[in-house]
């Protein structure tokens, strides 16, 4: 890492598109009545799977054994539309959400970790309903639904972590390989939140040049990374100079068990954290501008450190973390995408280029593969490749930086 990201994976995503292909249609909701949801251990049933854009209710039943959430989820199963947490066994909660027209996901969690069940396509018809930048609960809303974000990315985490962990340590090293990149989109999409913890995401995404420059103890994802893909005894460290090799040994099998659990333990302190008051009191303090300084923070990730190829140092899956980011940041500016607009013709053209900007960045980075399918190990991009894919990530960071200021007017 250098100092500096909810997926229901596209992966997961297909799969559920497939299964929607066979059921039969149920009918669009009709204007003004709410729509009922009946969460179980296995399924998770809505009334209908269409209704007209505007205001929105979900009256969730818990029909299950354990406490469970209920998510609406937009087209790209990244950012979350709304959400209803906490809901007990026997117990029901209502969510209303004011819907644009498109196409989005529900689906629900029993147990409130993992990826959920029941995901089935949800389609929002009729005109574009109008969002106000001055109004206070929309803003709020923002802040709760980007609080939500954070809180399923890291509810998904920890259970990957100790998947990923279970494999290290039982020396399954090509499970622990595939995984790593998977695991740790997770926590690139919102990473900032982690960073603002002090020693935390040292602990969690230090590079090794970097604990070593601080004297720190070199712990997390990048120390398990190095077990995992042993340098070469002449290959050099990230800094260039030091021989990979040197003061450095592979994990014994003890060693293995402490470096797996101590991330466990980080992973859970984090998940503590973003479910915790003071993680909903920062976040309400920072106001949009917390969600748009979000998305410009992880964009900054990706140019100063993923572009050069120094972040995933001996696995070389820097492109993964890569995209990771980009959907995180993504994610945040469409929260705050409609105050910008609400600004007029200049806060509108700058939307749109930002639109544009994401939408070229990804376009290139596409070519290289995806988060569910793999990417191509950093090392096998020219430096014509990686000169493209640093004009665009310039191209999107100059509209970008200006957000907040844009949100705020």
């Amino acid at each position: 890492m250098t100092t500096r990201r909810l997926i229901l994976t596209v992966a997961v995503m297909a799969a559920g598109a497939v299964a929607l292909s066979g059921c039969v249609a149920k009918s669009e909701v009709a204007a003004g009545d709410a729509l009922t949801v009946s969460s179980t251990a296995s399924a998770c049933d809505v009334s209908a799977d269409a209704a007209a854009s505007g205001t929105l209710t979900f009256d969730v039943s818990n029909d299950g054994d354990d406490v469970t959430e209920f998510y609406l989820l937009a087209e790209d199963g990244l950012r979350i539309v709304g959400e209803v947490e906490n809901i007990a066994p026997g117990a029901s909660r209502r969510l209303t959400v004011v819907a644009q027209p498109g196409d989005y996901y529900t689906v629900c969690k029993p147990g409130m970790i993992g990826d959920g069940v029941g995901r089935a396509a949800f389609s929002v018809t009729g005109d574009a309903v109008e969002v106000s930048g001055e109004d206070a609960a929309q803003k709020q809303q923002a802040v709760d639904l980007y609080a939500a974000f954070v809180k399923d990315q890291v509810g998904q985490l920890a259970p990957a972590v100790s998947e990923f962990v279970t494999a290290y340590e039982s020396g399954d090293d090509d499970a622990a390989r595939t995984q790593f990149p998977q695991v740790r989109a997770y926590y690139e999409r919102i990473e900032p939140v982690a960073e603002a913890l002090g020693d935390l995401d040292p602990r969690i995404d230090y590079r090794e040049v970097d604990a070593v420059a601080e004297g720190l103890d070199w712990t997390g994802f990048h120390r398990i990374e190095k077990d995992l893909w042993v340098p070469a005894q002449t290959a050099l460290n990230a800094d260039g100079e030091t021989p990979a090799w040197q003061d450095w040994a592979p994990s014994t099998p003890e060693e293995r068990a402490a470096f797996g659990d101590q991330l466990i333990a980080d992973v859970q302190e984090l998940y503590d954290y973003v479910h915790s008051d003071d993680f909903q009191q920062t976040l309400d303090a920072q106001g949009i501008a917390g969600i748009s300084n979000g998305a410009i923070a992880l964009l900054d990730e990706v140019a100063t450190g993923k572009i050069q190829g120094e972040e995933d140092w001996w696995s070389g899956t820097d492109l993964s973390d890569f995209a990771a980011n980009v959907e995180g940041s993504k994610m945040a500016f469409s929260l705050v995408r409609d105050f910008a607009v609400s600004q007029g013709d200049d806060g509108a053209a700058l939307a749109d280029r930002i639109d544009a900007g994401y939408a070229d960045l990804e376009a290139a980075l596409g070519q290289y593969g995806s988060l569910t399918a793999g990417f191509a190990a950093y090392g096998t991009l020219t430096d014509d490749d990686k000169r493209e894919l640093t004009d665009l990530i310039n191209a999107l960071a100059e509209p970008l930086a200006q957000l907040t200021d844009t949100v705020l007017d």
